[in-house]
């Protein structure tokens, strides 16, 4: 069995890391999505192998996220993943280049903030990011 196999038996029954679409992004981005909420979006591309690989770290950091929220009520953080050959537009309108890139959007006004986590100093050969720099990127954020 692969990690990512692993991985998707662990979280069978979780639903923490969503695939989003292209028109649920558009609505996002456009600021109509009035209710409080942190989305946190993983932009990959099929034909990237650091993007694949990258696949658990976020999905362990969305899954550990989710149950420190549950314990203390909060349900307006959100996980998605996006595919760029979905949208390709979405890379200029957001402002970041390549994949695998991390983005928050929270919603809650007519202009949604947008951040993204910035490139890594020194970048993990086979994900880009570090697990742990996903980490703080949620903690800070949320």
């Amino acid at each position: 069995m692969t990690e990512n196999q692993q991985t998707d038996e662990q979280f069978i029954n979780q639903p923490t890391v969503q695939r989003i679409s292209k028109e649920a992004l558009q609505k996002l981005l456009s600021g109509k999505v009035m209710r409080d909420s942190t989305c946190f979006v993983k932009f990959y591309s099929n034909t990237c192998p650091m993007c694949h690989e990258l696949r658990q770290h976020y999905v362990e950091a969305a899954y550990e996220v989710q149950n420190n929220l549950r314990e203390t009520g909060r349900n307006d953080v959100h996980f998605f993943a996006f595919n760029m050959a979905d949208y390709m537009e979405a890379e200029s309108i957001i402002g970041f280049e390549g994949t695998p890139t991390i983005v928050m959007i929270r919603s809650n006004t007519r202009k949604p903030k947008i951040t993204v986590l910035p490139d890594p100093e020194a970048p993990h050969p086979k994900t880009w990011y570090h697990a742990s720099d996903i980490k703080s990127f949620f903690k800070k954020e949320i």
